[in-house]
């Protein structure tokens, strides 16, 4: 007699079936996989922010001051204190206290940022760089300078006046790139042209300012204007010191919105705004903020460093005024943040 054996295996529609379940439970598990890597990459971005908080502090207890955002003359300042235009930012005066101090020495205050070699502008800490928006990319912005034939400047997007050069009528240089930017302040000091605005020296109601220089024989040795621990009058603890900078997806590494970090000559490069007029970007296809915003990649929040060195992660649809006096280091109207 002959045995008969049974043979049961897939049919074609059961093969379907199992492969439309494994793929519905994928979708399923995808958004799950990538808020936590979101999840990663923000602590990472919130550890960053406070390292770079850290250095600045020690710039200020070291030199007893915070470190200027750039040298920016007044347009009423006589030729021999018109110096320092297009020096390093402040984020090449934290290198020090980032234990980058072989690099830090190499840059030299009193010589434009991009008269520097490429193995000076071109390196940048990975604390500079926020893992959700510089993940996988090359960190490397490219700056048109402009001239005019005569050597005079110009203006730049933000109305504020180029530096007056000479040589070649076009030029581009690349720079490192970075994802934090300065509190310059509000919009309160203006922004119409007149000597008081806030991107000239000593106008800015923020903590990292541009700064008027001091002078000694055409060249910058020195800021005229310091903003110290002590001129912070709303409080350490409810001011801002830096947060991340508003970058669109369609703008990486393209002038005016990401100009290398280390450009004196371009003010959104290392320093941004906050208040009426100036929210914070909702997203990072924002398309009513602008290159003074700040703004970040990650859902729902704005890391900002406070001047005590504390991060916060604020919703960009705080109220304008709330960040207005957050931005102002002395509108004598303090904000009690909850703990």
């Amino acid at each position: 007699m002959r045995n008969v054996v049974s043979r049961r295996g897939f049919t074609l529609i059961e093969l379907l079936v199992v492969i439309g379940i494994i793929g519905v439970l994928i979708s399923m598990m995808l958004p799950g996989v990538q808020a936590a890597r979101e999840a990663a990459r923000r602590t990472d971005c919130s550890n960053r922010v406070r390292q770079l908080a850290l250095a600045t502090q020690m710039h200020h207890n070291t030199y007893r001051y915070f470190p200027p955002a750039r040298y920016e003359s007044r347009p009423n300042a006589g030729v021999a204190d018109q110096c320092g235009l297009e020096t390093p930012t402040w984020l090449a005066r934290v290198m020090p206290f980032l234990e980058e101090v072989a690099l830090a020495d190499k840059w030299d205050f009193s010589k434009p940022w991009h008269e520097h070699g490429e193995q000076v502008r071109m390196v940048i800490p990975d604390v500079f760089l926020c893992p959700s928006r510089r993940s996988g990319e090359q960190p490397i912005g490219i700056r048109r300078l402009r001239t005019t034939v005569t050597g005079g400047g110009g203006t730049l997007p933000c109305g504020c006046p180029t530096a007056p050069r000479t040589g070649e009528v076009e030029k581009d240089v690349e720079g490192a790139l970075c994802d934090y930017a300065g509190n310059h302040g509000d919009l309160s000091p203006g922004s119409t042209g007149a000597p008081t605005d806030f991107y000239f020296g000593g106008n800015g109601s923020g903590v990292i300012i541009s700064v008027r220089p001091q002078c000694k024989n055409g060249k910058a040795i020195g800021p005229i204007d310091r903003v110290r621990m002590a001129s912070v009058f709303d409080g350490t603890s409810n001011t801002f010191l830096f947060g991340e900078k508003f970058v669109p997806t369609t703008k990486l590494a393209e002038f005016p919105f990401d100009s290398p970090a280390y450009d004196g000559d371009h003010l959104p490069a290392s320093c941004r705004l906050a208040g009426p007029g100036l929210r914070l970007a909702n997203g990072s296809d924002d398309v009513l903020a602008d290159m003074f915003s700040f703004g970040s990649w990650h859902p729902g929040g704005v890391h900002f460093a406070m001047v005590d060195g504390s991060v916060r992660f604020f919703n960009p649809q705080i109220d304008t005024r709330v960040l207005g006096l957050l931005a102002n280091r002395k509108d004598a109207r303090v904000i009690e943040l909850d703990q």
